[in-house]
């Protein structure tokens, strides 16, 4: 790898660490940096999930204040998230992509739009959704987050938007805990699905320490970031690139 490709690779992962610990995309630029340093698609899916698992470490280090007290929350999410990404790992490692990837941009999409209509959902869900800070997920919550911790093993360009969609619904809180949480359970998809691509899959090595440095630094100051920025805005800005994402991989998909 030269030099140029290197640059490259830490810049694009200090932008998806950003955006990752933001908003749940990290991929939007990690990936495609992947692409353009000439891997293959395959060799890029499983080399952006081992190297993005260091997002979870950078947020995780920058939102401590925001994590407090949500131990027992995030070890139930944690481990449906874990088994889901188990799960979505042995579907790529085992069968023919094509058909998910066809279906990944609707996921997006869906992610994005519940989280612009999330304040009327969560108005008619009121009766139903536990009480700030509980820590004990309802069935379709935890159908929800196993089904997210799936995807983010599969393919995972913006989990973290379905995640944090599924989250903002299931309890009222700032945005900044429930992206907080979010993190770390895609964290837990992501690295399970890690541990399999690395024993197994055509990771690229240097490819993933140089995007993982970056990330692990744009991770790290991406918890401040949602800490001093409105949350109104900031929602609505999550929603609109998951949107343009969605389209992009759905124009990527027809080629």
């Amino acid at each position: 790898m030269g030099w140029d490709s290197a640059a490259m690779l830490v810049l694009a992962g200090v932008a998806a660490g950003l955006a990752g610990s933001v908003a749940g995309l990290a991929s939007l630029f990690s990936y495609p940096a992947l692409l353009a340093v000439g891997l293959p698609p395959v060799a890029a899916n499983v080399t952006n999930t081992v190297a993005l698992f260091s997002n979870t470490v950078g947020t995780a280090a920058g939102s401590r204040a925001e994590l407090r007290g949500q131990g027992e929350r995030l070890l139930r999410l944690g481990v449906i998230a874990a088994l889901g990404g188990a799960v979505g790992a042995a579907l790529l490692l085992g069968t023919p992509s094509s058909a998910f990837e066809a279906v990944v941009p609707w996921l997006i999409a869906l992610g994005s739009v519940l989280i612009l209509v999330r304040d009327p959902l969560r108005r008619m869900v009121a009766s139903r959704a536990p009480e700030p800070g509980s820590a004990r997920p309802t069935f379709p919550l935890t159908c929800a987050v196993l089904l997210v911790g799936l995807y983010g093993g599969y393919f995972g360009a913006a989990a973290g938007v379905l995640m944090l969609a599924v989250l903002s619904l299931s309890a009222a809180e700032p945005l900044a805990v429930t992206n907080a949480v979010k993190n770390i359970a895609t964290g837990a998809a992501n690295l399970t699905a890690a541990v399999a691509y690395a024993v197994v899959a055509p990771v690229d090595w240097i490819a993933a320490v140089v995007l993982g440095v970056g990330a692990l630094l744009g991770s790290w100051v991406g918890p401040m970031v949602v800490r001093r920025l409105p949350e109104t805005p900031l929602r609505i800005a999550i929603a609109l690139a998951g949107l343009g994402l969605a389209v992009t991989l759905w124009y990527r998909a027809q080629a």
